[in-house]
């Protein structure tokens, strides 16, 4: 076989070239008062910041969108249509993470349209929902995200932001 198509070692143990790629899906509800942000507890991860109120990682045969709406019913309780969800941008991460093969993808919406009242459906991983202007966003956020809602205050979309070591 040849040793570049090789993934695994004979140990099992990956090859060196090859590295996880983690898909993401973030949402921010808009409103005239803001994004809607969530205070992350319990999670191991970036607790006590304010993050994305919807976001989570896409399940195998999701796409990005089908993770979206289903992050927003199971962290917000809301429903929306797919046509409302409005692309933002695409951001390859190779920060925050122990290990070196380990990068991230992430794909970044927001909504203005949804059914239902946005709640803290999962009180266990969150300590409370709020609305933050984009010009007056909370000093302890996730610097990945905060670099996100830049491209959303820019307005458009962004086709891909990267994060990380140059």
């Amino acid at each position: 076989m040849n040793e570049r198509a090789q993934t695994v070692s004979d140990s099992g143990a990956p090859a060196p070239h090859t590295f996880a790629l983690i898909p993401a899906a973030y949402v921010y509800l808009r409103s005239a008062q803001g994004v809607l942000l969530q205070l992350r507890q319990n999670t191991g991860y970036m607790d006590g910041c304010w993050a994305a109120g919807a976001a989570g990682h896409i399940e195998r045969g999701e796409t990005a969108v089908q993770a979206a709406i289903r992050e927003l019913r199971e962290e917000l309780g809301v429903t929306v249509e797919p046509a409302a969800l409005h692309w933002v941008a695409v951001m390859q991460r190779t920060d925050g993470t122990e290990n070196p093969r380990e990068q991230r993808v992430d794909w970044f919406f927001t909504c203005d349209e949804w059914r239902g009242e946005p709640t803290i459906a999962e009180p266990q991983k969150c300590g409370g929902l709020a609305w933050h202007p984009l010009d007056d966003l909370p000093q302890e956020m996730p610097p990945h995200e905060r670099r996100a809602l830049e491209a959303v205050d820019a307005g458009g979309s962004t086709a891909l932001l990267s994060f990380g070591p140059a």
